[in-house]
């Protein structure tokens, strides 16, 4: 019986929906402080394809792994929420300002550790919207990567993937392991399980676990304790982590504002409805 180790790599982001004049620091970093953060959309898309090959191959394992302050733990929650098996948060002060680069080799030490099947992410976070992470973090670990997939399944010992080109659909085979990452045009994750939300309701890491006054679930319920890693834990090189391993600094971020610079507002009335239709046609609009 066929039974998939699952990564899926996971990112709490900025809502870049709400970036203001105080959204970037004066070392050219987000603040992410003042920003409500997300799950970052593409990641939940890669979790949901993550689920159905549980779903299918009884006795399937996924792990999510997370990098980011202590907050970015709700990340992996909202996963327990949905059918993960369990996860990671890698977390420390020096991981801090890292960029694409350092973020990668942060995360390929810590897929190393888990030593997966396969490793499942979004296609881009919508805080940088690179798309290098998951790449870099395939290269790093020297195996294969697929991009732009769409469903996922496995049949006769291979990944089968549907990709979602500008130029079509194409259908590609992969070797385990694989790292592969998921696109917006892929099925939307499942809402919560009522009955995973209760369970994991109380899951925390050992940061956390220091804030609370009692850690009477955890010990009772030894599922409740969501791992935390920090640099001696993935054996990483400090040179090659936070602002000192990372070479790209974010210059500046604006908040652009689409308007219109002319308008015509109609209201419900045939003649009117009638004119516009015919200025349309008189300059080619339409027609």
């Amino acid at each position: 019986m066929t039974k998939l180790r699952i990564v899926v790599l996971a990112k709490q982001v900025p809502d870049t929906r709400n970036v203001g004049k105080d959204a970037m620091k004066a070392d050219g970093t987000v603040n992410r402080a003042v920003l409500p953060a997300i799950f970052n959309p593409e990641d939940l898309h890669a979790l949901e394809q993550a689920l159905r090959l549980k779903e299918k191959f009884t006795g399937s394992h996924i792990t999510v792994l997370t990098m980011g302050p202590s907050r970015a733990a709700e990340i992996i929650r909202e996963s327990l929420y949905r059918g993960a098996d369990d996860g990671v948060l890698l977390t420390d002060r020096k991981f801090a300002g890292s960029d694409t680069l350092a973020t990668s080799y942060a995360l390929s030490l810590a897929v190393k550790k888990l030593n997966p099947d396969l490793i499942i992410a979004g296609r881009q976070a919508i805080d940088g919207d690179t798309a290098q992470v998951g790449p870099q973090v395939a290269e790093k670990m020297g195996i294969p990567q697929i991009t732009y997939a769409e469903e996922i399944d496995f049949s006769d010992g291979k990944l089968v993937l549907k990709r979602r080109l500008d130029r079509g659909i194409e259908i590609v085979q992969a070797q385990l392991p694989v790292l592969v990452t998921v696109g917006s045009s892929a099925p939307h994750c499942r809402n919560r399980n009522a009955f995973l939300t209760l369970k994991y309701k109380h899951a925390v890491t050992n940061t956390e676990l220091q804030e609370l006054a009692s850690d009477y679930f955890v010990q009772q319920k030894p599922w409740l304790k969501i791992q935390e890693w920090g640099v001696t834990d993935i054996d990483a090189e400090e040179e090659h982590l936070g602002l000192s391993g990372s070479p790209t600094k974010v210059k500046k971020i604006d908040n652009v504002v689409f308007t219109a610079k002319e308008s015509l507002k109609l209201s419900d009335n045939e003649v009117e409805i009638e004119n516009l239709m015919k200025d349309l046609i008189i300059n080619h609009t339409i027609g």
